[in-house]
């Protein structure tokens, strides 16, 4: 009897590269889907780059738009802007995002309604093991950022935080945890501040 039927030897069903992405699944340098990633991250690059020489805000939004495959006419964004994935990233209404932001998405980026987010803030969702044999390999954790919080300049969010409503990130503040609604965390690592009065 020949072991050669393809059914019993076929492959084992693997999910898409982007979808385990956002589970947290490790991904390892020889993963089979692995060049999808550079794929995709060169697809958004060329239309960044017409992102970045335009001074026309309808295109602006247009293309943005088109990065991450979800309207966002709504919001008010000042390029540069740097974008490795757009389709993990959805932007609420009324959202300001000023000049020379990175936004790492694999991970997944949600920004609710009203949210401010200052020149050169980064958000990176995407991280390496620490263990030395997989550190090439890549793990990411979502970002949620809730509404009318306000992200001051320079500040960079990391895999895996949660900007609570109306809270403020101080400028140059280095976020690695939680930060609670209502409250103004600043530093490095960003810590508690003072609680904002409604």
């Amino acid at each position: 009897m020949s072991d050669s039927n393809p059914v019993f030897n076929a492959a084992p069903f693997q999910k898409d590269i982007f979808e385990r992405l956002l589970t947290s699944e490790t991904i390892l340098p020889n993963d089979s889907q692995i060049t999808r990633l550079r794929e995709e991250a060169f697809a958004v690059k060329a239309l960044l780059t017409q992102i970045n020489n335009s001074s026309n805000p309808e295109e602006i939004t247009q293309i943005l738009s088109r990065i991450l495959n979800k309207d966002v006419r709504d919001a008010v964004v000042f390029t540069p802007i740097y974008i490795n994935y757009g389709k993990h990233i959805t932007i609420g209404k009324n959202v300001f995002i000023n000049f020379d932001c990175t936004f790492l998405a694999l991970g997944g980026i949600k920004i609710e309604d009203d949210v401010l987010i200052g020149p050169k803030v980064s958000l990176i969702t995407e991280n390496h093991p620490l263990n030395p044999l997989e550190r090439k390999g890549l793990i990411c954790k979502p970002i949620l950022i809730k509404k009318n919080a306000w992200i001051g300049a320079n500040a960079t969010i990391l895999p895996g935080v949660t900007i609570g409503e109306n809270a403020v990130v101080a400028a140059g503040a280095v976020v690695s945890k939680d930060v609670p609604d209502n409250t103004i965390f600043g530093g490095i690592p960003a810590k508690f501040i003072k609680n904002i009065q409604l």
